[in-house]
């Protein structure tokens, strides 16, 4: 047994192979020799010493990326070709399943069998669908009311910065780089410092897979050294940032004292989960408490007689349905049978494959989230469950629901990301959605209803980026996503993440005696 009363995991955790910068198709320290510790989150232990990047060496790595750019050959090679490198990249991922996983589940506290049977095979996925999309980028030809032809044309955007967060390390990775390769662009990146590993391990694979030198950099650092020079950079030309709104601010204003480099921004939520007095009561339990205790990138359906739930974790998700409102007809029975629910939440070491919720990222975000769970309990909510650290070593904390919430508390308003429950009530679908729209948040949306008028006025009346109708969690490639209002703009995922990337150029030329125009 470990110190929290788990059973030992007898997987065998790989070495560490990478812990340097990644710049030039070279993995190097950094210019001033400092490291800083990346920690397992399952024991509060250090994993591995990583290079720490900071202004100078994301000078570096963006002069690597503009030579790469502007006079290299991954911008000028047919589409077709950069789509057969990013498939090989693609195949090195499958074959590197395993260790992959294992980085994630040790670095992030994500659920070790969950990322090797989804998440790991999807990055590859993803990067098989933007690869798809390589040789498919065109402009259209116009019809100017004068006397001109006149045509745009697609281009690759330039040097791009990327910073993403530590919730999805694999699949946050892959959803900004893809695009942006397929597009003919090159970058440099930013993992977050709490979870490097496996971000190097992919620019390493990239490199194997035929990827030029300097196309691809990767730089690990904290967000006010390395993540701030990639947004004043001069010499980046877009920036594309997940994480919170207080710090999207920060990369928007960065951008504009520089060279007016656009943005785009995936940011937080506070996210509105509705369900209605005619929804099935046991499969509205099952994703209402899905929707906030679950840190994956997968799919969630729910239909008549069809329920497939693939995975709960601790909560550190963006687009979590932490707002809770549930009909009056209802409420009493769903909240008992969610606190049930809740109650028999198995959390624990990653590893272990009947753990359904890993450890919270790091105690910076533990203690965050416990003190959180105390301004409810002193603003008046009730705690009808958990609330409390579990085990006396790492970062676990028990799913926590909280009732009688008013929407004015702190744990109704601010994005608390961790695993976290506002349980409120509602009486007719106008209420409902006032209150789904009393955020300062965008996001996404989850509603649950058998009926198809109150489906389509509350897909409609919600201010968000995405609305789930009888389901949570339904990612897919070609599903653009992203918010509205303080939870940002552009879109990830879909064909919309790859235009992104690319800039629109018209071309205009006169008409000489033509018989038509």
């Amino acid at each position: 047994m470990n110190s929290n009363g788990y059973p030992a995991s007898s997987f065998k955790i790989p070495t560490v192979k990478f812990t340097k910068l990644f710049i030039n198709g070279h993995f190097v320290d950094s210019l001033s020799g400092g490291e800083f510790e990346t920690i397992d989150p399952r024991t509060g232990e250090v994993i591995a010493r990583i290079a720490e990047g900071t202004k100078e060496d994301i000078d570096l790595a963006v002069k690597a990326s503009r030579l790469a750019f502007d006079h290299g050959p991954w911008p000028r090679m047919p589409a077709v070709e950069r789509a057969r490198i990013m498939m090989k990249w693609a195949d090195l991922i499958d074959q590197h399943v395993e260790e992959i996983a294992a980085l994630d589940a040790i670095d992030a506290g994500k659920l070790y069998h969950m990322l090797k049977a989804i998440e790991i095979p999807a990055t590859a996925n993803t990067i098989r669908y933007y690869a798809g999309a390589a040789d498919k980028i065109h402009g259209e030809v116009l019809k100017p009311a004068r006397e001109f032809h006149a045509y745009t044309l697609l281009e690759p955007v330039g040097v791009v910065g990327h910073i993403i967060p530590w919730n999805f390390p694999s699949i946050m990775f892959v959803s900004k780089v893809s695009p942006c390769l397929a597009a003919g662009c090159t970058m440099v990146l930013k993992p977050a410092e709490q979870t490097p590993l496996s971000a190097l391990f992919y620019a390493h694979l990239a490199k194997l897979a035929g990827i030029p030198d300097g196309v691809l950099n990767v730089v690990p650092g904290f967000g006010a050294t390395a993540g701030a020079a990639i947004c004043s950079d001069m010499d980046i030309d877009k920036v594309s940032f997940t994480g919170s709104t207080e710090v999207g601010r920060e990369v928007m204003r960065a951008a504009a004292n520089s060279n007016l480099k656009p943005v785009s921004l995936e940011l937080g939520g506070k996210s509105p989960f509705i369900i209605f007095d005619d929804a099935d009561l046991d499969k509205a339990v099952e994703l209402a408490l899905m929707a906030v205790v679950y840190n994956k990138q997968q799919h969630i359906f729910i239909s008549d007689n069809y329920l497939l739930l693939l995975s709960g974790f601790q909560g550190e998700v963006c687009a979590a349905g932490s707002r809770v409102f549930v009909q009056e007809g209802i409420y009493d029975e769903f909240e008992k049978r969610l606190v049930e629910k809740a109650k028999a939440w198995v959390v624990g070491d990653p590893f272990d494959p009947n753990v359904q919720q890993g450890p919270q990222v790091d105690k910076k975000q533990f203690e965050k989230i416990l003190s959180y769970i105390e301004h409810g309990k002193r603003e008046g909510a009730t705690l009808l469950t958990g609330g409390k650290r579990v085990g006396n070593k790492g970062y676990y904390i028990e799913p926590t629901i909280f009732s009688n919430v008013k929407e004015d508390m702190l744990i109704a308003q601010d994005e608390i990301f961790g695993p976290v429950i506002a349980l409120m009530k509602f009486k007719t679908i106008e209420e409902a959605i006032k209150s789904a729209n009393n955020s300062r948040y965008g996001l996404v949306a989850g509603v649950v209803t058998k009926s198809l008028d109150t489906a389509n006025t509350m897909s409609r009346s919600i201010r968000a980026g995405v609305v789930w109708i009888n389901c949570y969690f339904a990612f897919e490639n070609d599903i653009p996503y992203g918010g509205c209002k303080m939870s940002g703009f552009g879109k990830d995922s879909g064909l919309e993440a790859l235009h992104k990337y690319l800039h629109v150029k018209s071309v205009v030329t006169p008409i000489y005696n033509s018989p038509w125009l």
